[in-house]
Parts: C-alpha cells; sequence; structure tokens
C-alpha cells in the first residue's frame, strides 16, 4: 500500500490518468504480427535494389513500399519504447524495445540505397518519369531535396557502409551518458533543515532553487567536484563526439560540421551568426536581469548558485491537473475553436499520461505514430512549471496531430528546426493569459520571473551554448586538440561574456560543458533559441492581427516537412532571414524586465 511519502505502483495510478497506448496496439500479439511483417518487407525492399531508374513504376514502386515500412517501423518502435517509459525496470518491455531498436538499424541499412539511386538516375529522366506517373507526384519535394544535397551523397555501397557505423557514431554519447547517468557519484549534502542527504541530479535543481544559500552553494559545489574528477574522460568523449562529427561532415564534402549540420534543412550559416549577433547585441538585458537579482537577494556578490532561486521564494503556485487544464483552455482560445477542439480531444481521449510512478521514465516529452493519436508522457506535481510543461507538450501534440491529418506519411514529421514553435506558442500564451488576469502582485513578480526564467535558459544560455559548439568544432578542424583546459578556458570566457559584470565567475562553472548532454547532438541547441524567438513573434501576431495570423499560423502546424523550415516560417510571419525575430524577442525579454522593476521598486 503506498503512503504519501512514497511513489506509487503503476497499477496504483487510476486509468483516467494514463495514455492509452492500445490506441497503438490492442495486445502485442498484434505487435508482433507487425515485427514479422517489417522483416518480410524489408527483404522485399533489398529485392528492388537496383530496379529504380527502370521506370517511373519501378521508382514509385521502392518509394511507397519505404514510406509502408517507415510506417510500421515507427508503430513498433515508439509502442515498445512508451511501454518501456511506463516502467524501466520492466524487463519484458526492456527485452521488447531492444528488439524494436535492432529492427530499426536494420530497417535503415535496408533502405540505405534509396537515396543514392535516385541520384543515379538523370534529372531528366527524373522529371519524365513525373510527368509519366501522376503518383509519383507527392514524391516531387522529396527528390528536388536529394537533388539539392547530391554532391554530399556516396554510393550505394558508401551510404550502407555509412549506415552500418551508426553503432560506432553513438558510441561517445554512449560513454558519457553511462558516466552521467550511472558512474558519476555525488557527494552527501545538508538540507534547510540540517539533515544529510545525498545530492543526485535529480535534486540538485531543486537545491538550486532552494531559499537557503549555504545549500544552494554546497550543492553547486558538490555537483562540479564531482564532474571536476572525471574531467579528463568527460573530455575526451566530448572530443570524440566533436571528431565524430567532423568525420561525417568530411565524408560528405562539406566545408565543416557546421555547415553539414544546417544544410540537413536547408538553413544557411547566416541564421545562426546572426543568432549570437543579435544575442551579443542585447547582452545589457541579461546584465539588468542579473542586477535586479542581485539587489533582491540582498547579497554582496552574485555567484552562479544564485541564479537559480525564485526572487520570492515564499510564494508558491499549487494548481492541481484538473485546474492546469482548465487553464491552459482559457489561455489558448486565441487559436481558434478547432484548435481548442482538438485540445480537449487530447485531454479527455488517453492522449496523457499524467503522474509519476514507480520506474517511468522522468520529465516530459510529446511522441506518437502517424497512425495514432499523439501522447504526451508527464510526472505533473502540481507546480507552476508542470502547468507550463501541459501547454508545451500539447504544443508540440497537436502540431504532430494537424501535420499527421493534412500532410502524407512522407511530410509528416516536421524538421526539429521548427520544433520547439508551436510548444513554445502555447507558453507565450499561457504567460500573458496568467499575467492579465492575475490580480496579486506577488502572483505577478512570480509569473515574470518565472518567464525571465525560462527566456534566458532558452534564448540566451541556449545561445551561448551554440557559440560553444562553434568554437570546439572550428578549433578542432584547424587541427588542434580539444584539451580539458582548452574547453575550461572557452567555457569560462563564455560565461562572462554572457551573464556581465555582476555575476562571479566561479571556478566551478567552467566545468558546465562536461554535464551537458545536447553538446553530444552538436549544432542542436540553436534550434531552442530561433524557435522561442519565432513564438514569441507568432504569438504577437496571433494576439494583434487576430484571425489573419491565427489562420496563417494553423497552415504552419498542417504544413509537416512539406517545404523547407525557414521558408515554413516565412509564410507563417517570421522571417528568420532577417534579424527583426530575434531581436524583437530579446526586447520582449526587456519589456518584460521593465515591468518586474516597476514592481518592485
Amino acid at each position: 500500500m503506498a503512503t504519501a511519502n512514497t511513489i506509487k505502483k503503476r497499477e496504483e495510478i487510476a486509468s483516467e490518468y494514463k495514455w492509452q497506448l492500445e490506441d497503438i496496439y490492442a495486445n502485442e500479439k498484434l505487435w508482433e504480427e507487425d515485427f514479422s511483417l517489417i522483416k518480410k518487407l524489408t527483404e522485399e525492399l533489398e529485392r528492388l535494389k537496383g530496379t529504380m531508374s527502370g521506370s517511373a513504376e519501378a521508382l514509385l514502386k521502392v518509394l511507397q513500399l519505404s514510406d509502408e515500412l517507415g510506417r510500421k517501423t515507427e508503430k513498433i518502435y515508439v509502442y515498445a519504447r512508451m511501454r518501456r517509459d511506463e516502467n524501466n525496470a520492466s524487463s519484458r518491455y526492456q527485452a521488447l524495445f531492444d528488439r524494436a531498436e535492432g529492427l530499426s538499424i536494420q530497417v535503415g541499412s535496408a533502405t540505405a540505397f534509396i537515396v543514392p539511386e535516385i541520384l543515379l538516375i538523370s534529372e531528366p529522366d527524373l522529371k519524365m518519369f513525373m510527368e509519366q506517373n501522376q503518383d509519383l507526384a507527392i514524391y516531387r519535394h522529396l527528390i528536388q531535396e536529394i537533388v539539392r544535397q547530391k554532391e554530399h551523397i556516396l554510393s550505394p555501397e558508401g551510404e550502407k557502409l555509412l549506415a552500418m557505423t551508426a553503432d560506432l557514431s553513438i558510441a561517445s554519447g554512449n560513454i558519457f551518458t553511462m558516466l552521467n547517468n550511472a558512474d558519476i557519484k555525488f557527494p552527501v549534502i545538508k538540507d534547510e533543515s540540517g539533515h544529510e542527504v545525498e545530492l543526485t541530479k535529480g535534486r540538485y535543481s531543486g537545491f538550486m532553487e532552494s531559499s537557503d544559500r549555504r545549500v544552494r552553494q554546497d550543492a553547486f559545489e558538490g555537483l562540479y567536484d564531482s564532474y571536476g574528477k572525471l574531467i579528463n574522460t568527460l573530455g575526451a568523449s566530448l572530443s570524440s563526439s566533436v571528431k565524430k562529427d567532423i568525420f561525417y561532415a568530411r565524408v560528405r564534402k562539406y566545408n565543416s560540421a557546421r555547415e553539414a549540420s544546417l544544410d540537413q534543412d536547408n538553413v544557411p550559416a547566416e541564421v545562426y551568426d546572426r543568432l549570437i549577433e543579435s544575442v551579443h547585441q542585447h547582452l545589457e538585458y541579461m546584465y539588468r536581469y542579473m542586477t535586479i537579482r542581485k539587489k533582491i537577494l540582498k547579497v554582496d556578490e552574485l555567484h552562479f548558485y544564485d541564479i537559480y532561486t525564485p526572487l520570492i521564494p515564499e510564494y508558491k503556485m499549487e494548481i492541481p491537473y484538473a485546474k492546469a487544464k482548465e487553464t491552459v483552455l482559457e489561455a489558448l482560445k486565441p487559436l481558434g475553436a478547432d484548435y481548442i477542439a482538438r485540445l480537449q480531444e487530447g485531454f479527455g481521449n488517453g492522449w496523457i499520461d499524467v503522474y509519476e510512478n514507480e520506474g517511468k521514465t522522468s520529465g516530459a516529452y510529446s511522441w506518437g505514430t502517424y497512425d495514432t493519436n499523439p501522447y504526451v508522457l508527464l510526472n505533473y506535481d502540481n507546480k507552476l512549471d508542470d502547468m507550463f510543461t501541459l501547454a508545451h507538450e500539447m504544443g508540440h501534440s497537436l502540431h504532430s496531430w494537424y501535420s499527421n491529418h493534412t500532410q502524407p506519411f512522407v511530410y509528416s514529421q516536421y524538421s526539429i528546426f521548427v520544433a520547439e514553435v508551436a510548444s513554445t506558442v502555447n507558453e507565450s500564451l499561457l504567460i500573458d493569459y496568467l499575467l492579465n488576469n492575475s490580480q496579486d502582485k506577488q502572483e505577478k513578480i512570480y509569473i515574470i520571473n518565472h518567464y525571465l526564467e525560462q527566456f534566458r535558459g532558452t534564448v540566451y544560455r541556449q545561445t551561448m551554448f551554440a557559440e560553444f559548439e562553434k568554437i570546439i568544432h572550428a578549433h578542432a578542424e584547424k587541427g588542434e586538440a580539444l584539451t580539458p583546459e582548452f574547453l575550461k578556458q572557452s567555457y569560462r570566457e563564455l560565461n562572462g561574456q554572457y551573464y556581465g559584470p555582476d555575476i562571479v565567475l566561479d571556478e566551478e562553472i567552467e566545468l558546465e560543458w562536461a554535464r551537458i548532454p545536447h553538446f553530444y547532438s552538436a549544432f542542436y541547441v540553436y534550434k531552442y533559441a530561433t524557435g522561442f524567438s519565432t513564438a514569441t513573434a507568432l504569438k504577437e501576431q496571433i494576439l494583434n492581427e487576430g484571425q489573419p495570423a491565427v489562420d496563417r499560423y494553423l497552415n504552419f502546424l498542417k504544413s509537416g516537412s512539406s517545404d523547407y523550415p525557414i521558408n515554413l516560417l516565412k509564410n507563417a510571419g517570421v522571417d528568420l532571414l532577417t534579424p527583426e525575430p530575434v531581436s524583437n524577442a530579446l526586447q520582449y525579454f526587456g519589456k518584460l524586465l521593465d515591468e518586474l522593476e516597476k514592481m518592485l521598486s
């Protein structure tokens, strides 16, 4: 029997708070049938190798079979992973997921011939095939995208060889994951009540928000002391990951790893560079925020262990799940009746796994398959953050719903470049709604502080991460070694630049790079900053223009990957080839700082 102080077992959670994965597979017998079918389809596809250039029908057959294979593989993989996420201690679902993952790698290897074979077909023949068979029209953008990247595609044998290196390519990331999640040991510290508590990564964020400065400092120093003891191994791990990025870029004939990464979305390097430049031009807002923190916290010196604690520590917002749903529905009404109807459908039809249970994967995400509803994993705990997480993840889910119901499978999965836009639009609308409907000064301060922290963490901090990635890859591409000393020095200098004169550059902060998993997915984090900036612009348009902006936004949600992400966002009303979206978002940050200072004066 669970008590108030224990985490419930899965079976103790009411069914209304669990997602309905039975909508993917009613039983595992059906999963096994698809698993077997995928093997047969894979063999059938491999027999078609070398036939694509023969006729329009032959090309279409391979593309359609590849789609069918992709849809089936997605279903078995997502189901197995989400079942495992319900309880990671379940050996049954560990095994199911291992099988799904292994089969997915086989499918990836089996389909590796498709792109290089398409490139062996001359462009006049491709055009002729399109004219001969109207069913190929659906693949026009896909084929154009393949041709665009022609110079970076290897021969069929070369592509298969690269596909076979998949396990090797993730080795440095896996080593980091094991060090970071299993092997690293943190010290015991004393909490606010003087009780000895083992420091964990999960508890660290709570300690950093503590109103007791001694607890924050002990947690900060304890955490980084543990990483410092592994710094040579962690430095070698990150260096290996960077070398991997450079290897794949050079094999594919790119000038740099950054160019290779951005080219996957057809994003010019100027977007990346302009983000960094725009943030540099508005660093005074970050400096002001640090000054406000120092003043409100009444500290002689502001340290990095002071930047996460709430400015009003005694204020607490308790938001039960039912209230969170009600508030999110009200906040998102500017998106129109159809969006709200879809949102209510998600709230009422088993899309969401709400509460923590023993063994459940931590954090939150939105996921699903083309042929089913999207799903959301939460670990809801009645906090303001949890309500924002609900709005955020449902933004992802509604983006997926609209895309899946409008686009064919081949274009249903939107680019990661735009993935954070819909989720952040929801959060931005929610913050506006809360501020406009709050009558309590303390509550308003608390909410503004919450949003400023999100902004700092998503725009300023992720841009700093992006600049760090640019620095270390450029250093390695010149043949220089990524020693722990170079990594620490580079990271320390960036923190000084981004946080300004009012913060003490604690020695520990130069080790922070050693614990950031995103650095093992290079040139990814800048998308958080561009996505947040884009969402801020779209939210302003929706509130100020009304229906025309809503229509543009819903069309964006429906577009999937049917065009390049820069074009999709431009059609929605935001041009990232100009500096305005990022600059305007940063000015909005400044506007919120003005409001905060006014209320605190």
